[in-house]
């Protein structure tokens, strides 16, 4: 805005938060963690945006549908402030449905929605990405 005065906050300038939250039907078990650092590394290397700034929540063993059956399944979303497109968000996919396969979530069991953050609407440390 003409005539605004107010500094930026230095994290304005960062590439921002991927977080993905997941949830799944299916016990995970010890190696929740595992699939969880897999994750982060894969959504890093899709988005191109440093490990250091990507979440990754993963709740097992929940209440999940789908189709009308309860067959193991995942349902996610991906939010990422850019990094969110065609060949990320399949880069994504394919590394989360990796993941889950071997504790029997088939690939057309797997739904991620990826969402291409404005800077305003995420927030962090007091603040939001623009400030």
């Amino acid at each position: 805005m003409a005539g605004d005065n107010q500094q930026q906050h230095p994290f304005c300038h960062l590439p921002g938060d991927p977080s993905l939250i997941l949830t799944t039907n299916v016990d995970l078990g010890d190696k929740k963690l595992d699939i969880m650092k897999a994750c982060s590394k894969a959504i890093a290397s899709a988005t191109g945006k440093p490990e250091s700034y990507v979440a990754v929540s993963i709740t097992d063993k929940a209440s999940v549908i789908f189709g009308g059956s309860d067959a193991p399944t995942a349902l996610g979303c991906l939010y990422s402030i850019g990094g969110i497109g065609v060949s990320s968000n399949g880069q994504i996919q394919a590394a989360v449905t990796d993941q889950l396969e071997s504790f029997g979530v088939a690939a057309d069991r797997i739904y991620i929605n990826f969402f291409d953050m404005d800077r305003a609407n995420v927030g962090w440390s007091r603040k939001t990405f623009a400030g």
